[in-house]
């Protein structure tokens, strides 16, 4: 069990991950804060047992926050997401994941905090064509701006641990998908660019079809293959992250995927969509988009081994399930 002082900071926590992720914390029980601007985030989304709101880049406030409630340690997630939108408008991508996260760190010093789980991504390995799976021990490649914004905060943390005796531990995780099973909290972006949320757009006649973008990869039904895991999975690996944190000294930094092991490929998903909501989803085949690989599939050794996680709720069609049963409580019809 956490110990008295085992308070978290969830930075970010009114989003997707991390409303999950504080949810999951509290069952732990451990005690949480979050720290959130809403720029992105849902108010009701926020199950922390304290609430501030405050932007990153307020270096006195985060150190107040964090000095106040005691933190002894912190889970940043705040964060822009949208790979292909970095494409466009690289800048605020830099400015919130980069510069915010040195806001972020300036404050942990100044208040003494010394643990950060980093919410990174699978994207930090850009496009590693022709490998099974994808292991922390390959080099940071990434090709957006998104994914560089994460790998440069790697980066700083990687620093940050020989300058200042930081504990830091990168959660490299893959296809984030499915909703809490309780129908709490689950995934709504404005502009949503998810595959399976997609899908169950169209399955519930929000949209008219859900592209394919390739149809002639080297895969099993010639789309693309990714690793999809369940948010509540993910949602414990986080707090199997911040134990690991509080009870090793010394950790130094590491980066870990947070992924299942399988790939589904794209038809798969929208088949499973099918048969779990007994709807129709039309498809339109497009051409491939500059950079998607064919295979991203997470080598998960390193969790189990150091985190003793493992996904437990990931198979395909409980991630569906949940997500679809989030849809039809809570999304517009």
């Amino acid at each position: 069990m956490p110990g008295k002082h085992s308070t978290v900071l969830v930075v970010g926590g009114a989003g997707y991950i991390g409303s999950h992720t504080t949810l999951a914390l509290k069952d732990a029980g451990f005690a949480t804060v979050i720290y959130d601007n809403f720029s992105t985030g849902h108010r009701d989304a926020c199950f922390a047992d304290h609430l501030v709101e405050g932007d990153l880049a307020d270096v006195a406030k985060l150190t107040e926050t964090l000095e106040r409630f005691e933190i002894s340690s912190v889970i940043h997630f705040a964060a822009m997401i949208e790979a292909g939108q970095s494409m466009v408008t690289p800048l605020p991508f830099f400015e919130n994941n980069v510069s915010g996260t040195v806001s972020l760190l300036k404050a942990m010093l100044a208040a003494g905090v010394s643990r950060i789980v980093f919410s990174s991504t699978a994207a930090v390995y850009g496009n590693q064509d022709g490998r099974l799976t994808l292991s922390e021990t390959l080099p940071r490649a990434p090709i957006t701006p998104y994914g560089h914004s994460k790998a440069m905060v790697e980066r700083i943390l990687e620093t940050c641990v020989q300058a200042y005796g930081l504990q830091a531990i990168a959660l490299r995780y893959f296809n984030a998908s499915g909703a809490d099973a309780a129908g709490r909290t689950g995934e709504r972006h404005d502009l949503e660019t998810h595959l399976i949320p997609l899908i169950i757009e169209a399955a519930r006649g929000i949209r008219p079809n859900v592209k394919i973008y390739g149809t002639d990869y080297d895969t099993s039904d010639g789309t693309c293959i990714r690793d999809y895991i369940h948010v509540s999975d993910l949602a414990t690996g986080h707090v199997a992250a911040v134990r690991y944190l509080l009870d090793n000294s010394n950790t130094g930094f590491q980066a870990m995927n947070l992924g299942t092991g399988t790939g589904y490929s794209v038809r798969q998903v929208i088949n499973t969509v099918r048969e779990v909501s007994g709807r129709a989803v039309d498809v339109v085949e497009a051409d491939r988009r500059p950079g998607d690989p064919a295979r991203l599939v997470a080598d998960v050794a390193a969790a189990r081994t150091d985190l003793h996680w493992s996904a437990a709720q990931s198979s395909l069609d409980e991630i569906v399930r949940t997500a679809w049963a989030y849809a039809e409580a809570n999304l517009p019809h």
